[in-house]
């Protein structure tokens, strides 16, 4: 669907008879997602230093779900790598680019600029400031079952937007133009503050790089447990407010006169979108251009409806980042390449060629 297409449908000017057969081939597009998706999660699952049969991994992991019973004809070591050591990385992978993609398109939405990605106020120059200094001060694990870094990192990515937001607001207006300027400003300031802490963390730097890069290494279920629902919460609320991400294409004046409320949306979409980021790059670093690369992606396969362009690029962005995680994992075994080398790989000549082809390309 065409910009011009979503003006007509919003005022009322298409039946909708005529979106049809578009309907249907968005529909038929998440359901073969859905399918790719568990097959991608088998797969992943079963690759590392022990070789298991994708059959064999398909039967432990179908026999977990409910109403199926099938004779176990495998170890329980096997159930026990399949499950407690492969399953919570492969799962993680999948939230956290589910999440960054969804918080990218919502971005490029709300901010009407194709070129947002989930980091551009600030969130990840703030996750990556409290992780460091999680790395730096003496304090140990936590009894909820994960480290210090993690919440240091979401504490720092959620105050860095709150502070670019209350920055940004004046009186109860929030112009999209201050709040990306805020955002870079203070980006650029947690970034050179982040530089000076790596610099005097001495043998902690490696672990600190490491975890800026991108990193899926020893995932648990607690890490899982955790950002799975804080993802969900902020997809939720996405998803709800996918019809007046349509219409703020149409500019916020035609927005506002077709029922949106203009200031509420941009502070619902802001937080929920901001939650979704910080919960997932909490746990793994700073992944990038997920967040752009996905949405523009599936804006060009399937269109820039948001009510399938988000529920499309959580599906894309699980698969994408899952089967990133494998190139990590794999191709240098037994030695690990960050997750957030593989993405920019990916990203970078995309973006270029959006650059390129930006009048043609773009919404």
């Amino acid at each position: 669907m065409s910009l011009a297409q979503l003006r007509a449908s919003a005022t009322g000017q298409v039946a909708p008879a005529a979106l049809y057969p578009r309907w249907r081939g968005r529909i038929l597009a998440i359901i073969g997602l859905l399918v790719l998706l568990g097959v991608t999660v088998a797969f992943a699952t079963t690759i590392g230093s022990v070789k298991i049969p994708f059959l064999t991994t398909s039967s432990i992991l179908l026999n977990k779900l409910p109403l199926i019973d099938i004779t176990p004809t495998w170890t329980s070591a096997l159930e026990t790598i399949i499950l407690d050591v492969r399953l919570p990385r492969v799962i993680l992978a999948g939230v956290v680019g589910a999440a960054l993609a969804v918080a990218g398109a919502t971005y490029q939405g709300l901010f009407r600029n194709p070129l947002a990605d989930p980091y551009l106020i600030g969130v990840a120059q703030g996750a990556a400031l409290g992780a460091v200094i999680g790395f730096l001060v003496p304090i140990g694990g936590l009894a909820i079952g994960f480290g210090i870094v993690p919440l240091f990192a979401f504490v720092g990515a959620m105050l860095s937007v709150i502070f670019v937001y209350s920055i940004a607001r004046v009186r109860k207006m929030l112009p999209v133009t201050t709040l990306i300027l805020a955002g870079v400003a203070l980006g650029a300031f947690l970034s050179a503050i982040v530089s000076y802490l790596i610099t005097i963390s001495a043998e902690k730097i490696h672990s600190v790089v490491f975890w800026l890069m991108g990193s899926l290494s020893l995932t648990q279920w607690a890490e899982v447990k955790i950002a799975l629902p804080a993802v969900l919460v902020g997809v939720v609320v996405i998803l709800i407010y996918a019809r007046s991400l349509n219409l703020m294409q149409l500019g916020e004046e035609q927005a506002q006169q077709l029922g949106v409320s203009i200031e509420r949306f941009k502070l619902i979409l802001l937080a929920a979108a901001t939650l979704v980021t910080a919960a997932a790059v909490s746990f793994v670093g700073i992944i990038g251009f997920v967040g752009i690369i996905i949405p523009h992606t599936v804006r060009l396969l399937w269109g820039p409806d948001y009510r399938f362009l988000l529920p499309l690029s959580i599906l894309v962005g699980a698969v994408f980042l899952i089967l990133a995680d494998i190139v990590a994992r794999t191709v240098l075994a037994p030695t690990e390449i960050p997750i957030g080398v593989i993405t920019a790989f990916c990203g970078a000549p995309f973006f270029l060629y959006l650059l390129r082809r930006r009048t043609s390309v773009l919404f």
